[in-house]
């Protein structure tokens, strides 16, 4: 697998999310203004992309959200979720990142348990599908 991260969100990543949240979710409001200020990883198997995440810095309180986490049909079951978690945690760390925090839909909320992630608040909707707040505290390095 490569892994390559953008400034820019590439239409590689488009098709993606595209095909994993519109046609296959059913969601419509899927591309926001945040695409304009996240970096966006995407996963290549062989110059093929297969997978996508974007992340982007909140505040300056070193708080982070990572969204729009999808991976193609035919490479799922593979951790290439974990990797791309991963990789977007490595670079939040490197900017100084202390939490990522993510809005999973609730039939992925053991994935993100199993990378780490905590639940916090109320069960909520995002076009009528339900989701929950999620975070992960980075320890701190040691000296």
């Amino acid at each position: 697998m490569n892994v390559r991260i953008y400034d820019a969100l590439p239409d590689e990543a488009v098709e993606i999310r595209r095909n994993v949240f519109v046609e296959e979710q059913g969601f419509h409001n899927e591309f926001d203004e945040i695409d304009k200020h996240a970096k966006h990883i995407l996963l290549y198997d062989n110059n093929f992309p297969v997978a996508t995440c974007r992340f982007f810095e909140d505040d300056a309180a070193g708080n982070y959200f990572i969204g729009r986490l999808a991976v193609i049909k035919q490479y799922r079951g593979k951790n290439l979720g974990s990797l791309l978690l991963k990789c977007a945690e490595t670079e939040i760390e490197k900017n100084g990142g202390k939490y990522a925090f993510l809005h999973a839909q609730i039939g992925a909320v053991k994935f993100y348990e199993k990378n780490g992630y905590m639940k916090y608040g109320e069960m909520d909707f995002d076009e009528s599908c339900p989701h929950i707040w999620m975070r992960k505290i980075f320890s701190e390095k040691k000296k």
